[in-house]
């Protein structure tokens, strides 16, 4: 459509001519800004804690590969010979501390490993013992 086309339209004497304009697909900003705020968290994911009571030595590469998949592994050694509880410990002891990893003695012969990816907090134990006493009689744990 020229100049001339224009002003005559303008002045009524030329008939009106519609023009197809081709359709834009409407966009909600509000997904887009929604999808821009999504933020993969690697914490976000299930924690497993894998719970062992080992009788043998082959036990512990099995729990040691726990350890390298981000597993926390709680050994209860109550039920095992002293030696071959002394060379799991030394074996899983030496994995965390590859892999960057920390351990807790959490009783008599119980121990948790945990890999880099998982913080133990370490109370002294006298505020543990203080912060939650236990009363026979009363079920909530307060003195009476």
């Amino acid at each position: 459509m020229g100049f001339v086309d224009k002003v005559l339209q303008w002045l009524g004497v030329a008939d009106v001519e519609e023009e197809e304009t081709p359709s834009l697909p409407i966009v909600d900003n509000r997904d887009l800004n929604r999808k821009a705020n999504l933020v993969s968290l690697q914490g976000a994911k299930t924690v497993r804690v894998v719970v062992s009571e080992p009788t043998t030595f082959e036990d512990a590469q099995d729990l040691a590969d726990s350890l390298k998949n981000r597993r926390q592994v709680v050994l209860n050694l109550s039920g095992t010979e002293p030696d071959i509880a002394r060379r799991i410990i030394d074996f899983l002891s030496g994995t965390t501390y590859a892999l960057d990893g920390q351990t807790q003695k959490l009783g008599e012969s119980i121990f948790l490993f945990a890999p880099s990816n998982v913080e133990i907090s370490r109370e002294p134990r006298p505020l543990l013992r203080s912060s939650f006493t236990y009363s026979r009689g009363n079920a909530l744990g307060r003195e009476e």
